[in-house]
């Protein structure tokens, strides 16, 4: 029975696509590991790696919403998902070809057209198969925890050794191949889910929706713009904390991979616990809670003046913040949003998310570093936070087992 339970549809279902959106990021940030390698052979600027950055991120935010909507439209979400992983895939082996600036960009340009619609196309066919007490836990392993895994650990330490060894092209070249084994076990061991009609179905009767309609649901605008917040203070930190931690607080290379380790455990494991939490105890007041709790992170790092390891465990608590992403990105608005529109409402909300928090957050940020110091970035991340708390207590709660037992007192007390 316990057996059976492990092998179930819906575990294959969360580890593939957990596999899938892994490997996406896996590509996306194996040009900054291997940075050192490729920026001296192809006489890149600063200019223009930030470029490189910038295009895939632009690409991703604009592919997440219009192919995410297209998957609805259609309902042959496992298709385009294979499609997508096929295509940022060999753009890694692309990527590894590359002579020039231009190749590159362009390379990431359709990384990330094809990366984009992976998240809210996975999240979409994980709500369709999976129970209603596990879905937010499910939906936390496929968005944060093989990513932290992969790309918190092994990526770095992978990619940097085969670049070493055998050149940064090689270490493209392979890169890639994972994505292609996944795509072959998503056409072997995944159906197309049955529960979810195809929005050109439901247009024959004028259900449609549009982006309009869309934001007249409440949780839908508010967990926008809490994406935006969020990934802002994700990218902020991912941008300026190693470098802030050795030129202004004065640690050592070695001590910074040490911290910088720790907050990749505390991603890891928050992606488990945050989400289990809110089935339990409901969306609303945990994603309250965590964005709260990730204003610890950007306040250690600039104020905190005592040893490593507390400054590690005090980041580490921070970093649980991570674990809220999910929430606001997928489980709610899967929560709220009839099923057929799904895909449509997680890419636009991962859109804003990357326009506003990445594309955006750190420029924002770099800019004011120089005006104003290389504090300013981290005040900007905890004012982030401390907003996207605040948004949290204004989301109707959608926790099936908190909704379930909610709804029993509000029928006694009309009474």
């Amino acid at each position: 029975m316990v057996k059976s339970r492990i092998f179930s549809y819906e575990n294959t279902v969360m580890v593939l696509l957990a596999l899938a959106f892994g490997f996406v990021f896996f590509d996306r940030l194996a040009l900054n590991f291997l940075a050192p390698f490729i920026v001296p052979e192809l006489h890149l600027t600063n200019t223009q790696l930030g470029a490189l950055a910038a295009a895939l991120g632009l690409t991703w935010a604009v592919s997440g919403y219009v192919v995410g909507a297209l998957s609805d439209y259609l309902g042959n979400r496992k298709v385009l998902l294979v499609a997508a992983i096929i295509v940022f895939s060999a753009c890694s082996v692309i990527s590894g070809l590359a002579n020039s600036f231009l190749v590159l960009l362009g390379a990431r340009m359709i990384m990330g057209i094809a990366e984009g619609p992976v998240l809210p196309i996975a999240q979409s066919i994980m709500v369709a198969e999976s129970s209603e007490h596990r879905r937010g836990f499910n939906m936390g392993v496929i968005q944060n925890f093989v990513t932290s895994i992969l790309n918190g650990f092994v990526a770095p330490l992978a990619l940097v050794a085969i670049a070493t060894a055998y050149g940064w092209r090689n270490a493209f070249f392979l890169a890639g191949v994972p994505g292609f084994i996944v795509a072959v076990l998503i056409i072997l061991l995944i159906r197309e889910p049955k529960s979810v009609a195809p929005v050109r179905q439901e247009s024959a009767s004028g259900k449609s929706i549009g982006l309009k309609k869309m934001l007249s649901y409440r949780n839908i605008w508010i967990c926008a713009i809490i994406s935006g917040l969020m990934v802002g203070w994700v990218l902020i930190h991912m941008t300026f904390l190693p470098i802030y931690l050795v030129q202004a607080r004065g640690l050592t290379p070695g001590e910074m991979s040490v911290v910088m380790a720790t907050t990749g455990v505390s991603s890891a494991i928050s992606a488990l616990l945050v989400p289990a939490l809110s089935d339990y105890f409901g969306r609303r007041p945990v994603l309250a809670l965590f964005s709260f709790v990730g204003v610890i992170a950007p306040v250690t790092a600039v104020l905190f003046d005592g040893s490593l390891p507390v400054m590690c465990l005090l980041l580490g608590v921070g970093f649980f913040a991570i674990g809220s992403t999910v929430l606001f990105m997928a489980t709610v608005p899967s929560e709220t949003i009839p099923p057929a529109h799904v895909a449509t409402a997680l890419g636009f909300i991962m859109g804003v998310g990357e326009i506003v928090g990445g594309f955006g957050g750190p420029g924002l940020a770099g800019i004011a570093a120089d005006i104003l110091g290389p504090s300013t970035p981290f005040w900007m991340a905890a004012g982030a936070c401390t907003i996207a708390g605040g948004l949290a207590f204004l989301l109707d709660e959608t926790a099936p087992r908190v909704v379930g037992r909610t709804k029993p007192l509000e029928a006694a007390s009309a009474t």
